[in-house]
């Protein structure tokens, strides 16, 4: 895969994501459904929180199609009542996440999602390249 902030566009280093991502053909594509905070027993905690295990979760089934986070080439993420703080914590768990791995990102601020608990999602697409 080939990951590039071309010339012309904003360098989105800084905030953990990348431009655009080629993918060689013939690779296995993964599609991971929006994954929040909710931790196994369905409970939700404060943003923060809920950051953390949607970030988990979405490990979780990405081990679970036998993926790793290095192979996720596009994140959506959406967030509930989206403030400069949250960014900043977005930014920092997406970092954390992916160290020097820099998936396209789309971040859409909602109102609301699924239920009134929810303030965090993520959802991804991963490729597998053939072994």
């Amino acid at each position: 895969m080939q990951f590039m902030n071309p010339p012309g566009l904003n360098d989105p280093s800084d905030y953990g994501y990348t431009q655009a991502v080629v993918v060689p053909s013939g690779a296995k594509l993964v599609y991971i459904a929006g994954q929040g905070g909710a931790d196994e027993n369905g409970k939700y905690g404060n943003f923060a929180t809920q950051l953390k295990q949607a970030f988990a979760n979405l490990r979780t089934a990405l081990t679970a199609v036998g993926a790793t986070p290095e192979d996720v080439v596009k994140i959506t993420i959406l967030s509930v009542n989206h403030n400069e703080e949250k960014l900043r914590l977005i930014s920092a768990q997406r970092k954390s996440f992916w160290l020097n791995h820099k998936p396209a990102s789309t971040l859409i601020p909602v109102p609301r999602l699924a239920s009134d608990e929810m303030l965090f999602e993520i959802d991804a697409v991963a490729v597998i390249p053939n072994s």
